[in-house]
């Protein structure tokens, strides 16, 4: 397993949270703990995953409850970054459309 660090950035329009390591059942637990601490209302959350090079259904579920916060709050979500795997989980899943932007790269 490897550990998963988060970053944190604050701008005027966004924050950017950058992620490396793995999401899964044992490292979403503290990815998520660090994301109830931002405050997003209105605001877009930039997640950055070029660092993650795994993820399984919790870190998909992750992200869609992460996403559900922040439409109700009236923000949005954009995940930017993904390497093959990510992708292809959200691409299998048909949950690609609901949280990357046009400009999101695949690694």
């Amino acid at each position: 397993m490897k550990d998963l660090t988060v970053t944190t950035h604050q701008h005027a329009d966004r924050t950017v949270v950058t992620v490396a390591g793995e999401m899964d059942l044992d490292s979403c637990p503290a990815l998520e703990a660090a994301t109830l601490v931002i405050p997003l209302g209105g605001k877009t959350l930039q997640l950055e995953m070029s660092g993650v090079s795994f993820m399984d259904s919790v870190g998909l579920n992750l992200l869609l409850k992460l996403r559900r916060r922040l439409v109700a709050q009236g923000g949005r979500l954009v995940v930017t970054g993904l390497q093959r795997q990510p992708a292809s989980v959200l691409r299998l899943t048909e949950t690609d459309a609901l949280l990357t932007s046009e400009a999101t790269q695949v690694a």
